[in-house]
């Protein structure tokens, strides 16, 4: 049985900075570690590293999967990482930053030159394996006049999904600021993918020392129900969503919300809620798939393992364990962990 990982991971490392374009070196993060108070020490066993981003730092050697090398979480050996696919009976991984999940720089400078040097880094190391690894490009959300030639690039380079958070830039989704990146998405055949993760400074810090349910997990969802509400999907009906690592427990809650609050706008939710808005979403292994299809059906439901991080969506084995759910009929289990997912990112 084939299957597509939706939702697999890398992590940055010095080699992806190496290409930052030359007039732009200045943005080069650094690597730092503390020098004095409490010690911290990473997943890794060894004291705790962190990125320094345009003034701002981000934990690096933390969240690490267990049961994974270094070398394939990040993609130094490009071998380790196909056969550790082999092994969890993974045909091909979607790839997507660690870094840029939380608002990781301050400037739009710093932001391009960071952004384009990701992307022409993960396109050169998935090009090593273009049928297996395919990847998120992440845009350049404060010079959107440059996105053109980005996606452009990133198409042309094996790209099979652009990734935002559930917030950029003290912007909605829905704000018509982003409306010609979506535009863009439905030219180049790219979806739009809402990662858990936050792209507003002020909201991520202000819950710095919550959990990722409200730094992540509660803007994406948000990001959800308001693109809906707004028809959104409708006004661009060329381009496919995705909204990944966030479960998908929450859909018949927000199917219900929609339901009753959109007649009072003259509207009303569809029967075939994700397909008629080319929405898909990333289960859980562990959610209760039988009662969400109920609700929104089986051909928009993907899985991943979350490849790389180490948290409660991430589960090394998830093909393994879904496939051997008996509360799941086993065509269900085919379309989500094969069919869906290719039609998702047009594999």
């Amino acid at each position: 049985m084939g299957s597509v990982d939706a939702d697999a991971h890398v992590y940055e490392t010095e080699v992806t900075w190496s290409f930052i374009e030359e007039k732009y070196k200045k943005f080069t993060p650094q690597v730092t570690t503390r020098t004095g108070g409490a010690e911290r020490v990473g997943d890794d066993g060894e004291q705790m590293q962190y990125w320094l981003v345009d003034n701002r730092w981000h934990p690096k050697n933390n969240n690490l999967m267990p049961g994974t090398t270094v070398e394939q979480r990040e993609m130094r050996n490009i071998s380790a990482r196909l056969a550790h696919m082999d092994e969890l009976g993974v045909d091909v991984q979607v790839i997507y930053t660690s870094l840029f999940l939380r608002p990781a720089v301050r400037t739009p400078e710093a932001e391009l030159a960071l952004t384009r040097a990701y992307n022409r880094w993960i396109g050169s190391v998935c090009a090593e394996a273009p049928d297996r690894l395919h990847w998120a490009m992440v845009p350049a959300i404060q010079s959107m006049d440059k996105n053109r030639e980005e996606v452009e690039w990133a198409k042309a380079h094996g790209a099979s999904a652009i990734m935002l958070r559930g917030t950029e830039w003290e912007r909605h989704l829905c704000d018509p600021y982003f409306f010609p990146l979506y535009e863009l998405a439905g030219e180049f055949g790219l979806p739009i993918c809402i990662h858990s993760g936050n792209g507003s400074i002020s909201q991520h810090d202000f819950c710095l020392e919550d959990s990722s349910f409200t730094k992540f997990f509660q803007p994406c969802v948000g990001a959800f129900h308001s693109l809906v509400f707004k028809n959104i999907p409708g006004k661009f009906p060329n381009v496919r969503w995705g909204f990944v690592e966030l479960g998908a427990q929450w859909l018949p809650q927000v199917y219900m919300d929609l339901k009753r609050r959109l007649p009072r706008f003259g509207r009303r939710v569809s029967e075939n809620f994700l397909g008629d808005n080319n929405m898909f979403v990333a289960a859980n292994i562990y959610d209760d798939i039988s009662y969400i299809t109920q609700f929104v059906g089986e051909d928009n439901l993907v899985i991943g393992t979350d490849y790389g991080h180490n948290d409660q969506s991430s589960r090394v084995d998830a093909f393994e364990v879904f496939r051997n759910r008996n509360d799941i009929d086993p065509a269900v289990i085919k379309k989500i962990t094969d069919e869906n997912p290719r039609r998702l990112y047009g594999l």
